[in-house]
C-alpha cells in the first residue's frame, strides 16, 4: 500500500509512521516522560495497541500510526512544553484518527491501555 493512499496529511508524520520501529521506539521514550501531562493517555496506549495489533486492516494502522507520529514528534503545531495547551493538538489528531477507525480499537486494545498504566510506564514498552 503506498503511504499517500491512507495518511493523515502532516508530511513529517506521514514520514516517521513508515518507519514502525522508531515510531514504536519513540513513543515509549517520549510516553513516558509525559504520561503524567496526558489526560488521553489511555486512549493514546489503545490506540498504539491497535496500530500494532497484526489483526488490524493496514489501513486502519497507517491512520493511527500518523498519530502516534504526530505525538512523538519534537516540533508540531502546539509545542508540548505549554503548559495547558501543549497537547491540544495532540489529542485533536489522535481523536479523530480514533473517531475514524472507532470500529477496529476492540475492547482488548483499551484492556491493554489499562492495564498497561495500572502496572506502570516503566514495564508497559517491554513486552510490545
Amino acid at each position: 500500500m503506498a503511504s499517500s493512499d491512507h495518511t493523515a496529511g502532516f508530511d513529517p508524520a506521514d514520514r516517521l509512521a513508515q518507519d514502525r520501529e522508531s515510531v514504536r521506539r519513540r513513543f515509549w521514550i517520549k510516553f513516558k516522560q509525559v504520561v503524567a501531562q496526558l489526560p488521553f493517555a489511555e486512549d493514546l496506549l489503545a490506540a498504539y495497541y491497535c496500530a500494532f495489533d497484526r489483526e488490524t486492516p493496514r489501513h486502519v494502522q497507517a491512520a493511527l500510526l500518523g498519530a502516534v507520529a504526530y505525538f512523538i514528534l519534537p516540533l508540531d503545531f502546539m509545542p508540548d512544553m505549554l503548559p495547558l495547551l501543549g497537547f491540544t493538538d495532540d489529542a485533536a489528531v489522535l481523536a479523530t484518527a480514533i473517531r475514524m477507525v472507532a470500529g477496529h480499537i476492540t475492547q482488548e486494545h483499551r484492556d491493554a491501555a489499562r492495564a498497561a498504566l495500572k502496572r506502570g510506564i516503566d514495564t508497559a514498552g517491554v513486552t510490545e
